[in-house]
């Protein structure tokens, strides 16, 4: 451990070395007031991404940490900043999530008995640094004071965030060559830099699924054989309940401490976020909060996402509060200094309700406006159900007649392209956000003439006539389908979809997603317990997808795509009823959806005081 680092007049670094209990030396600084400080409650953030550099999601700027730092440090905290095992400065070998419960846990236990501690660590961060933070909870830290957590803290990584609905989402996979890219061994060796620099990922992309040796990362065992093990384990097995990646498993185990969760509408971790709302603010007396944006990961500052513009109103600046540091600052105050009021248990945005035009910055101008609620959903939404029609209706109303089905070939080879949605760290394959669901040369797997979406013969559209007046939606998106198919194992894919009508501006209309989910059809019963189809038979399975707000405005219609691929967002099912790994085949299979009062959709609709009533200013 070096000396003292003068930073500014109010603000010196120190290198912290954290044994773990095997004997690992974690890498940390501690940035204080001044030499030697007076305890106090420290904040504690542990990251794989390099403690000393800044990323968009620190704010906007982005801020350095040492910046950030200093406000804190300003505020009356103590800052500690640790790069996980394997990354950065620290030792041992990185394994994605694993390593992250016993690490944290024996960082805020260390950190705890300095004498600059006064017992009190607070945890925070985004995205792996919230995994990392529900990791070192799950064991019980009993010096842990509260936590913030952004994107992340995974409530089960099988249902989101890794896997949906049994299907594996491939951000995993370009996350672990970017990382791999960045490790200490690649960055010290001129060779295997280049061997990785030389790798075309998005061709990759085209080779699936991988298999050990036959990856951009074959020559980086260590992140190709954590890479697969989560593709592997397809069925919610011992893997899956392990503490870093299954705090539902954990609550009971978690430190009664305030928490707060932040996700967003294109961000894949609103299951996460909302779960760890709902159990821990169940199961603890201390207080739980929860804001949901429109934004994409960790991008609270921006007021777009995609293609879709939201308004003034969808930064967290000058909205939420007067910047992000400034939130996080007054939320620690309130519960560790009793100092200031706590913000409202759920704030959440609805979108929708702009004008629909282009913007200067050539975006659809759709609006919104942050809303408050005690609950989520919030305790005024109502289910209404929406049956899928033989004619392609979405409609509400008394359960119709038995109306037959709709058939479609789904081919693995020629899977369906994902366009936006709930997607993080998938450059240079694909991005999130919200988009019109037409492809163009940006989206993989598009090609000319790049028609709609629901052109394709493999994807059925359901959608209500033009709505008579607004309807607005605000939480689960849930379908349940009655469906068939010719193949041993297939999947199905839900969409829904805001369509704005033509305008001068977009004289196609604009197909808004929202929010999408999947379900691999072995696992429609368990996923600890897989089951094949018989080929001809009639199933009823449940899909679900992420929550999600919005104002569909009179004039606009609501729309749900159901299909069986979403590429590359998930890996595709070959149809075979192999295992997902290492499968070489693909069939074609004949997948039925059976409607008329056997399908239908359900929605959480608000009544049409809600959005006044819980309007926020």
């Amino acid at each position: 451990m070096g000396g003292w680092e003068q930073l500014g007049p109010d603000c010196w670094r120190l290198v912290l070395d954290v044994p773990a209990r095997d004997g690992t030396i974690l890498v940390a600084d501690l940035y204080a007031p001044r030499p030697d400080p007076p305890a106090g409650p420290v904040l504690l953030e542990r990251t794989p991404y390099g403690r000393r550099l800044a990323r968009p999601s620190d704010g906007a700027g982005p801020p350095s940490p040492e910046a950030v730092a200093r406000r804190f440090v300003a505020g009356g905290y103590l800052v500690v900043r640790q790069d996980c095992r394997g990354r950065g400065d620290s030792g041992g070998t990185f394994t994605k999530y694993l390593n992250e419960p016993e690490d944290g846990y024996d960082t805020v236990e260390w950190i705890a008995g300095r004498d600059w501690c006064d017992g009190r660590v607070a945890t925070m961060g985004v995205s792996y640094s919230a995994h990392a933070q529900t990791a070192l909870a799950s064991l019980g830290a009993p010096h842990l004071a509260a936590m913030f957590l952004d994107s992340g803290g995974f409530a089960s990584a099988y249902e989101a965030g890794t896997r949906m609905g049994g299907a594996f989402e491939l951000k995993q996979v370009t996350w672990a060559f970017h990382r791999a890219r960045s490790s200490a061994k690649v960055l010290a060796d001129p060779v295997l830099r280049a061997s990785l620099d030389s790798e075309d990922l998005r061709a990759w992309f085209t080779r699936m699924p991988w298999r050990r040796g036959a990856t951009p990362l074959r020559f980086v065992p260590d992140y190709e054989d954590y890479l697969l093990q989560q593709w592997e384990h397809g069925i919610f097995d011992d893997y899956w309940r392990q503490p870093g990646i299954f705090a539902r498993g954990f609550y009971d185990r978690f430190p009664d401490v305030p928490s707060l969760h932040i996700s967003s509408w294109y961000d894949p971790y609103i299951r996460t976020a909302t779960e760890n709302f709902r159990e821990l603010g169940r199961k603890k007396h201390s207080p739980a909060y929860l804001v949901l944006g429109p934004w994409t990961h960790g991008a609270r500052s921006a007021q777009h996402a995609g293609d879709v513009d939201f308004g003034e109103e969808a930064p967290l600046e000058g909205n939420l509060d007067d910047d992000y540091v400034t939130m996080r600052l007054r939320w620690f105050d309130a519960h560790l200094a009793s100092s200031g009021e706590p913000p409202p248990p759920v704030r959440y945005f609805l979108m929708g309700g702009g004008s629909g035009h282009r913007t200067p910055d050539g975006r659809l101008d759709h609006g919104g406006r942050w809303l408050t609620a005690t609950t989520w959903p919030p305790e005024t939404a109502e289910e209404q159900v929406f049956h899928l029609d033989a004619d392609g209706g979405l409609t509400h109303g008394p359960n119709p007649a038995d109306g037959g089905c709709l058939e479609y070939d789904y081919d693995p080879a020629n899977p369906v392209p994902t366009l936006g949605g709930q997607v993080t760290s998938g450059e240079p394959v694909m991005s999130g956000g919200a988009f019109h669901q037409c492809p163009d040369e940006r989206f993989f797997g598009a090609a000319p003439p790049f028609l709609p979406l629901d052109s394709r013969p493999d994807v059925l559209v359901f959608q209500t006539p033009p709505l008579a007046h607004d309807v607005a939606v605000a939480g689960p998106v849930t379908v349940r389908l009655a469906v068939s198919s010719t193949a041993a194992d297939t999947d199905f894919t839900i969409k829904l979809i805001d369509v704005h009508p033509p305008s001068t501006d977009y004289p196609r209309g604009f197909a808004m997603n929202l929010t999408d989910g999947i379900l691999r059809c072995r696992y429609r019963n368990s996923f600890a317990e897989p089951e094949p189809l018989v080929p001809g038979e009639v199933y009823e399975i449940t899909v679900e997808a992420p929550d999600t707000a919005n104002l569909f405005r009179a004039g606009h219609r609501i729309r749900l795509d159901v299909s069986s691929s979403n590429f590359p967002r998930f890996d595709v099912n070959t149809n075979t009823g192999a295992r997902e790994v290492g499968d070489r085949r693909k069939v074609v299979a004949t997948n039925r959806v059976h409607v008329g009062g056997r399908s239908w959709l359900t929605l959480p609709v608000l009544p049409d005081s809600a959005e006044r009533r819980h309007r926020q200013r």
